[in-house]
């Protein structure tokens, strides 16, 4: 990949983001408590990975020295106002981060309860994004606030894209991803969020895969997936797969 403010982290699903002289670390979809989700919404038992997850965080935070973390939306899981194992989740994590650096969440569509329990302790970023120096980051459940798209590089959680890969024995596996590519301006310009005289964008479309490796997602390179996300894949134009190994895979549709 050509050197961008947005560097993902070999082997992690992760990124350091230059913001003008500062480095955050940032994640996309870390849903805290989804094992009590899954619990409610599947009756899928599974054992807590609260502290594998939250020491993975703390590993690349050491790893990298970032100055702040960002999470891409979706820090905790449950929709409803966190309790419980959940909350559990989020104070231990919250305190642990913070004691080191700030936290920012831009909020994601799981956010609600999380944004207004944790508000005096987290910085809380709008549904539509905001611009870590010449970076703009969206949850990407909705569309983004126009100052977004301005940036030179927009990095994008919700979708967890996976790519499911066949073997010479035509054996199976799926993996997480990074979709990378350039923002197509048009779907922007239909919402009236980017003026129809505006000029074709340069701007960069980062998609980052979910830190979260219980969370499933979006298989991109299979037919008939439906992206979650209002904006993709329309807005992602000569977008390339990458594994988190950092191996290219190519256009995600013909992978």
């Amino acid at each position: 990949m050509a050197p961008t403010p947005v560097e993902p982290i070999p082997n992690a699903p992760a990124a350091i983001v230059d913001g003008d002289g500062k480095r955050a670390l940032v994640v996309a979809d870390y849903h805290a408590g989804i094992e009590i989700g899954l619990r409610y919404e599947r009756g899928v038992e599974l054992d807590s990975a609260a502290d594998s997850r939250r020491e993975r965080l703390l590993s690349l935070l050491d790893r990298t020295d970032g100055d702040r973390v960002i999470v891409l939306g979706d820090l905790a899981h449950r929709l409803r106002a966190p309790d419980g194992e959940e909350r559990e989740e989020l104070e231990t994590l919250i305190g642990a981060v913070t004691d080191r650096v700030p936290l920012t969440l831009v909020q994601g569509n799981h956010d609600g309860g999380v944004a207004a329990a944790f508000a005096d302790r987290i910085d809380v970023a709008p549904t539509d994004g905001t611009v870590y120096g010449s970076v703009g980051l969206v949850h990407g459940h909705t569309w983004p606030a126009r100052e977004v798209l301005e940036a030179d590089v927009v990095c994008v959680g919700h979708e967890h894209p996976q790519v499911r890969l066949r073997d010479e024995v035509g054996g199976t596996r799926v993996e997480r991803a990074w979709l990378r590519g350039t923002l197509d301006p048009e779907p922007f310009r239909r919402e009236g969020i980017i003026a129809e005289e505006a000029a074709g964008s340069g701007t960069e479309l980062v998609v980052f895969p979910a830190f979260n490796d219980r969370s499933g997602g979006t298989w991109v390179n299979v037919e008939g997936q439906s992206f979650l996300s209002p904006f993709l894949p329309a807005g992602l134009a000569g977008g390339e797969a990458y594994l988190l190994d950092g191996t290219r895979l190519g256009p995600f549709e013909t992978i």
